[in-house]
């Protein structure tokens, strides 16, 4: 299962829209290594000039990994995360997740991070597992 859904918000959801904080928080709350590593993320790239900061380092446990690719995988997740700290999120290999500036989505380093040769070069033994 990818989110605990405290039965208030399940209750909500069932009679019509759930506003993005409730959401976020449940995400938060159920993922929390996937949280702390987009948060972390997002705020190298806050703290600096560059157009992208991104993790390289492979979570500890599968559990993490688990919990990152729920996050990744999800488009209502990964949406809700964008929206939420105001980036685009690209990732690769069950742990390296990018987040970019709004404004370079359209750049050269967002779409050779994004392009099928990027996939192919950030590829290593290593990280066959995932």
């Amino acid at each position: 299962m990818s989110l605990t859904v405290p039965p208030a918000l399940l209750d909500a959801a069932e009679r019509g829209p759930v506003d993005d904080e409730a959401f976020i928080a449940c995400v938060r709350d159920s993922l929390p290594y996937a949280w702390a590593t987009v948060s972390r993320v997002v705020a190298e790239l806050a703290a600096g000039d560059a157009d992208l900061a991104d993790n390289t380092v492979p979570p500890p446990t599968d559990a993490d990994r688990g919990q990152l690719l729920r996050a990744l995988a999800s488009d209502a997740i990964r949406a809700g995360l964008e929206r939420h700290f105001g980036v685009r999120l690209a990732f690769q290999n069950c742990h390296r997740v990018a987040a970019f500036r709004l404004s370079a989505v359209d750049g050269e380093r967002y779409r050779r991070f994004v392009s099928t040769r990027g996939q192919l070069l950030n590829q290593s033994p290593e990280l066959r597992n995932c």
